[in-house]
């Protein structure tokens, strides 16, 4: 699967797959607000991608047609340690299964080792089964894991009390 870094040309194309970056959200969530973060966030990637801590990389099939992006960056952790971190990570629904994703993730790893950065991180849904089993057959580990309760209308709340 060809890679390259992005172009202002790819920007419609590389805007038109945010939505599936929705896939996989907790289903409490709203998820109209969801797609439009979610495009924020992509649109917020593609404004940055020629500044020097940042870049996109696209994949595209066999007729030219964009159907993968990832966006890479730095950013610290709260441990002092700076890492390569994958802000989005989004493949068509008609190229999963074929080495896109894979393509894309090794882009951004390149990156992220030409500027001597030791690690790469990421994050993603707990309620993102595909996606977690596909970045641990990469060999990626689970940090860390983000607790959330509802405090309206729980019913487990009378037996808290």
């Amino acid at each position: 699967m060809p890679v390259r870094r992005y172009r202002a040309s790819d920007r419609d194309a590389v805007l038109a797959l945010a939505p599936r970056l929705t896939v996989g959200v907790a289903p409490w969530r709203d998820q109209h607000a969801v797609a439009k973060a979610v495009t924020g966030w992509v649109r917020d990637s593609l404004d940055r991608a020629d500044t020097d801590d940042t870049a996109v990389f696209v994949a595209a099939d066999a007729s030219g047609r964009l159907v993968g992006a990832v966006s890479v960056t730095e950013r610290d952790h709260f441990a002092g340690d700076t890492d390569g971190y994958i802000g989005e990570l989004v493949v068509d629904s008609d190229a999963t299964r074929r080495g896109t994703g894979r393509a894309l993730v090794a882009a951004a790893e390149d990156w992220a080792r030409q500027r001597g950065l030791n690690r790469i991180t990421l994050d993603t849904g707990a309620a993102n089964l595909g996606a977690r089993r596909f970045y641990a057959a990469l060999g990626y580990d689970e940090e860390d894991v983000r607790l959330t309760r509802s405090l309206q209308g729980d019913p487990n709340d009378r037996l808290r009390a």
